[in-house]
């Protein structure tokens, strides 16, 4: 494992500590565990600090102009194209066996070609943001897919905190021009060419009606429909757009994640800036320097905040319950960040076989069989364990005369013309040392990817199970998965909604 890259004043040294927040959730997506999650990132965060540090060195770090191009990505998408780069390499050295077997899959296809291909060929959001000043992609990196506050992202970038608000609209301007330019400049099918003027016309105006012809070519056609959600910013689009353009496999996850850390709190991106961070010290002639105790506890609270950002709410362990960092199963907290401080800068050569790690971490999350109910201690009703997680247990549509144990809510964050990202969220009224969520889709919709559990569908009725990471939840805790799925005709919420076999109420 390559050591990783010394900050060169403290500004960079916070830089580092935001970012590698970002690195990690994007690695452990890619890894499904913390023995391998931190080699990937720290391997992918050397790589990444190089080429833009390199970029800055042939650039002289010049501004060229409000408006006009930039050599390269901001911070966070750098280092998480860097992920994946170091992803196809572990793939090519015989390491594939450490990264989940959906993003290898995605590796070995024409969909990871796409990102190495011809220029014009890759995706419009990337070739877009690239486009773009690197001041104006961080503004809308960060507020978009980031999810900051516009606040927090002004003191971010330095920028006018009554003014963000405008500035952000006319730099979503300037990536629709960037967008359409390059859409232009693509070698498009005949039909697709036939289309351009009419898929700018419709995507300037909110309320515009999709001629039904276009809406079946955006159907079928991939570069087309990647086109149409570039260049329309109303209806919510714009951060899929930007995730999946630019990151590729997971972008969606990774998303989900990142609106999560921030509504709950825990991102450290979104936390209030103070005049001087915690940690710095001055050196004779004001110089700043990194005092290692500062950044041990930004290491130890930034890898804290990367691995509950998925989680739900736990027992605070005052009252025997499992807190959050017991159930994750993974490395110690204070052990997955690295410190910053003293570190040479990495070489690159190191190999991802020399990972340090001491904890073993299954590859991917699995579902567990194993609940046997027990009773809670204190005023904890009693857990409601099952010894069971098939799908044909939840087969069939639950007992409405049985009294809700839980309540699910069910919230639409995206949809395409063939496709859409959702999230079921469940409050159980008991202790879970396991769950198992069932629901019914009513129009055939069809599973096609989980964050934060497992699933199997049988017809219409979809199962998800815990992963081994979030299975424990308190009385009147919640638990949450997001996925992926696909739709013809109507895409109706789901109904029937149940909890270890047991309804719950629910809400959409």
């Amino acid at each position: 494992m390559p050591d990783l890259p010394t900050p060169q004043d403290a500004a960079e040294a916070t830089l580092f500590s935001e970012c590698w927040d970002a690195v990690l959730s994007y690695a452990d997506l890619c890894t499904g565990g913390s023995a391998d999650a931190r080699p990937l990132a720290s391997e992918a965060f050397s790589r990444g600090i190089r080429e833009a540090r390199a970029a800055e060195v042939e650039t002289g770090g010049k501004s060229f102009g409000r408006r006009a191009r930039s050599p390269r990505l901001p911070r966070i998408p750098l280092l998480l194209t860097a992920v994946r780069q170091t992803a196809v390499a572990w793939e090519a050295q015989g390491h594939g066996d450490r990264l989940v077997p959906e993003l290898r899959l995605w590796l070995n296809s024409e969909h990871a070609e796409r990102f190495s291909g011809p220029p014009l060929h890759r995706p419009l959001a990337l070739r877009g943001l690239r486009d773009m000043q690197e001041p104006d992609a961080a503004l809308l990196w960060l507020t978009e897919v980031e999810a900051m506050p516009t606040a927090a992202v002004a003191r971010r970038l330095g920028l006018d905190p009554a003014g963000v608000t405008e500035e952000l609209q006319q730099v979503r301007g300037v990536f629709r021009d960037r967008c359409h330019r390059n859409h232009l400049d693509t070698p498009l099918a005949e039909e697709c060419r036939s289309y351009a003027r009419l898929l700018d016309a419709v995507t300037r105006s909110p309320a515009a009606d999709v001629p039904d012809d276009l809406s079946r070519h955006l159907a079928r056609c991939v570069e087309c429909a990647e086109a149409a959600a570039c260049l329309k910013h109303s209806g919510g689009g714009l951060p899929s757009a930007l995730a999946g353009g630019v990151i590729g496999w997971g972008g969606l996850a990774y998303l989900e994640r990142r609106r999560r850390a921030v509504e709950s709190g825990l991102s450290r991106s979104a936390a209030d800036d103070t005049d001087e961070p915690a940690g710095w010290t001055k050196e004779k002639g004001g110089r700043a320097r990194i005092g290692r105790a500062g950044l041990l506890a930004v290491a130890a609270g930034v890898s804290l905040l990367a691995l509950v950002v998925t989680l739900v709410p736990f027992g605070s362990g005052d009252d025997g319950t499992e807190t959050a960092a017991e159930s994750a199963g993974r490395q110690p907290v204070g052990e997955q960040v690295p410190s910053f401080d003293g570190l040479p800068s990495g070489s690159g050569s190191g190999s991802v076989g020399e990972s340090t790690s001491s904890t073993a971490s299954p590859k991917t999350p699995k579902s567990s069989a194993d609940a046997g109910a027990i009773t809670g201690t204190g005023s904890e009703k009693e857990a409601q364990g099952d010894s069971s997680s098939s799908a044909e247990e939840d087969a069939t549509a639950p007992n409405p005369s049985e009294p809700a144990v839980c309540h699910a809510r069910y919230d639409l964050v995206s949809e395409w013309p063939d496709g859409f990202q959702a999230t079921v969220t469940v409050k159980s009224d008991y202790a879970l040392d396991t769950w198992r969520v069932g629901w019914t889709f009513r129009d055939g919709q069809k599973m096609t990817q989980m964050w934060d559990g497992t699933f199997a569908q049988k017809g219409s009725r979809v199962t998800a199970t815990a992963a081994d990471y979030n299975k424990s939840v308190a009385a009147g805790g919640s638990l949450a998965v997001g996925f992926l799925a696909s739709w013809h005709d109507k895409n109706s919420p789901p109904v029937d909604f149940t909890l270890n076999g047991r309804s719950c109420t629910h809400s959409s």
